[in-house]
């Protein structure tokens, strides 16, 4: 089963949509089974927040959807990654910046370690990364505040946390049953 989801922003005031980005971010997991989570830090347009998100980027002009994931790992989490499989689609928006975004979510696993290189503003919003196991996750991102870009967020991302803890198992399969 894969996920196919449209959703509003609801947290800002509608202003037109102007720009289209097409997005990859991963559920990475680590050979225990746990799941990488961005701890994200801003105050900007978008006020002053923090909150969980999933590694990910932008795809590049001429790039696939999997060389693009493979490139936003290394560059945020500085990981080498085997793509599992496609968990779905979220398109979404965010009107502060009138931008309408098309997410490819995927199940990833690390193949070696290394240091991220941040390259793009948005790397810069990173205070921190780790690897939570898969429950963990759930709860962080579940209890991300029901406001602004949080929320936003948290509507996009947790679906596909809670998706691919019923495929873990199949990867891991020395890991602790969910």
């Amino acid at each position: 089963m894969k996920i196919s989801l449209s959703l509003i922003d609801d947290q800002y005031p509608f202003k037109g949509l102007s720009n289209k980005r097409v997005i990859v971010r991963a559920i990475l997991f680590n050979e225990q089974g746990e799941v990488c989570l961005h701890l994200v830090s801003r105050d900007d347009q978008f006020g002053k927040q923090e909150y969980f998100e999933t590694p990910g980027g932008g795809v590049e002009e001429k790039e696939t959807l999997i060389s693009a994931l493979h490139r936003e790992i290394k560059e945020e989490v500085g990981c080498k990654i085997k793509v599992e499989e496609e968990l779905g689609v979220v398109k979404d928006s965010y009107n502060l910046i009138n931008r309408e975004n098309e997410n490819h979510f995927f199940l990833a696993k690390v193949l070696s370690k290394g240091e991220p290189t941040f390259k793009s503003e948005g790397d810069l919003l990173i205070k921190e990364t780790r690897f939570y196991p898969i429950d963990i996750a759930i709860a962080l991102m579940g209890k991300q505040e029901d406001k602004g870009v949080s929320i936003l967020v948290k509507r996009r991302e947790l679906p596909f946390l809670r998706l691919a803890k019923t495929r873990l198992n199949k990867y891991c399969p020395n890991i602790k049953k969910y």
